[in-house]
């Protein structure tokens, strides 16, 4: 998947000499947590975030009056508190990548540049998205976990298996588990009606099946 599949192209971008009591109106009415900052030719300047914003509301200057400080509010432009040193990517990069980048980084939205046009903005909630998609949260059905040694062939022999048996699978996610190098969690998601029938077939082969969690993964370990 790529994020020029997803990404917001619905762009709410404000002037750099826009007040923050503006800045906070808009993303108070247009329910988003950012607000990409541009010139009058649209280039992209900075980026400011719903954060931003409330930090700079918490003033500490308590001993100056409601008015005062409505004043100073008043004088404060998002130039002041935007984030100048932005990363983009462009609408080629796959999700994965995106989200490696925000999580690296520590932040929760990416403007997409198409050269030097700005034509999106992916955040961490589009992320979260599409992995929900991926793994068939949103759809009727059953979900359990196959623990099998990393070898090749493993995951067309669980498949072919459950082709035998006329089951569709919805979603295949791969983890590796951290404690136990070389064996990996087939996370697997199926019909709910063919769920049981499916744990049975993959039984009976000899795989290890976990449908809650287990704390201790030791005596679910493949011999396979």
């Amino acid at each position: 998947m790529y994020v020029g599949r997803v990404m917001n192209t619905y762009l709410v971008t404000v002037s750099p000499d826009t007040t923050i009591i503006k800045a906070k109106d808009i993303i108070e009415q247009k329910k988003i947590n950012h607000l990409l900052v541009v010139d009058e030719n649209e280039n992209l300047l900075g980026l400011i975030s719903d954060r931003d914003v409330k930090q700079s509301w918490a003033s500490p200057a308590t001993t100056l009056s409601v008015h005062e400080l409505n004043y100073l509010l008043t004088q404060l432009t998002v130039e002041m508190i935007m984030k100048k040193k932005i990363i983009t990517i462009s609408p080629d990069t796959t999700i994965e990548i995106a989200a490696l980048i925000m999580q690296e980084n520590r932040i929760s939205a990416l403007p997409v540049m198409e050269g030097e046009k700005l034509v999106g903005i992916i955040t961490t909630t589009d992320v979260l998205e599409v992995l929900l998609r991926a793994i068939g949260v949103d759809e009727g059905s059953g979900r359990f976990i196959v623990l099998v040694k990393d070898r090749i062939g493993v995951v067309a022999e669980v498949s072919r298996l459950l082709k035998d048996q006329q089951i569709s699978i919805q979603s295949l996610v791969t983890w590796p588990v951290k404690k136990f190098p070389g064996i990996y969690q087939l996370i697997m998601r199926v019909a709910f009606e063919d769920k049981e029938k499916a744990i049975s077939v993959l039984t009976d082969s000899g795989f290890k099946i976990l449908t809650e969690y287990i704390r201790d993964l030791t005596p679910y370990l493949p011999d396979q």
